[in-house]
C-alpha cells in the first residue's frame, strides 16, 4: 500500500487557508476523500458567532474545493496547472459545524477537459451530511 500525499504536497495553500489536514483517499483525475479537523482555534471562529461558535458554510465549500484541486492536481495530465473557482452551485448547509467536529470531506469529479471540469462534494461529521454542493474550475497555468 502507497502512502497518500498531505494536501500540502499538492495545493499551493497555506495556512491559515489550508482546509485540509489529511487526504484518506484519492484517485487522480476521479475522486478523493480528506479530513479537516476543527480543534476551535481557527481564525474564524471568534467571530462566527462569538458565544457560539460555527463553522462559515462557505468555507465548507471551499474545503471540497481545495479536495477537488487535489484530485485534479494529483493526475499527471494536469501537472503544471492550477484549478481556480469558477463557479458553485447548488450549495446546501445541513447541519452546524463546531470545534471539535472532525469534518470528513468527499469529492467526485465529472466532466474534465484540458481548461476546465466540474464536481460534486459533500461535507459531513459522522454519519451526518453538513453541505453539498457541486463545483466549476478552470485550469490555469501554474
Amino acid at each position: 500500500m502507497t502512502s497518500l500525499p498531505a494536501p500540502v504536497d499538492l495545493l499551493p495553500h497555506r495556512a491559515p487557508f489550508l482546509l485540509l489536514d489529511e487526504l484518506r483517499a484519492l484517485e487522480p483525475g476521479r475522486s478523493g476523500t480528506g479530513i479537516w479537523r476543527l480543534g476551535g482555534d481557527e481564525w474564524f471562529f471568534g467571530g462566527h458567532f462569538p458565544g457560539r461558535p460555527t463553522l462559515p458554510g462557505v468555507l465548507m465549500c471551499e474545503s471540497i474545493a481545495q479536495l477537488g484541486a487535489c484530485v485534479v492536481l494529483a493526475d499527471e495530465r494536469f501537472s503544471g496547472k492550477l484549478p481556480l473557482f469558477g463557479g458553485l452551485d447548488g450549495a446546501r448547509f445541513r447541519r452546524q459545524v463546531v470545534p471539535g467536529d472532525e469534518l470528513i470531506v468527499e469529492v467526485e469529479l465529472g466532466r474534465m477537459s484540458a481548461r476546465a471540469g466540474k464536481g460534486s462534494g459533500t461535507a459531513r461529521v459522522g454519519d451526518e451530511v453538513a453541505a453539498t454542493c457541486d463545483l466549476m474550475f478552470v485550469l490555469a497555468d501554474a
